[in-house]
């Protein structure tokens, strides 16, 4: 309930051209930046060309992180799957 309340929060701020003021209000600088890793991580792994070990060394982050998005997608559909790279693949987030 509370996860939906806040899809719906950031739904609602997107409507109304407030989606950037309100996620740089409710997330630190350190928690963007985790963010955009995450989706680089779950990209790269989607895209299937690089190994885990790989994907630390050019994303800069721990292979424990990697592990950790590999294990989310494993919990995901083939039809999420081929959902989220259609997401990523609309919107290219710089590494």
């Amino acid at each position: 309930k509370d996860w939906q309340q806040i899809i719906e929060l950031i739904r609602t701020s997107m409507d109304s051209e407030q989606d950037d003021m309100l996620l740089t209000t409710l997330m630190s600088r350190d928690e963007r930046e985790s963010l955009i890793s995450r989706v680089n991580i779950i990209n790269e792994l989607l895209k299937g060309e690089l190994s885990q070990r790989q994907i630390s060394q050019m994303l800069g982050v721990g292979i424990a992180t990697i592990t950790r998005g590999s294990n989310e997608l494993k919990s995901k559909s083939d039809e999420e799957k081929d959902k989220l790279k259609v997401l990523l693949e609309q919107v290219a987030v710089s590494k």
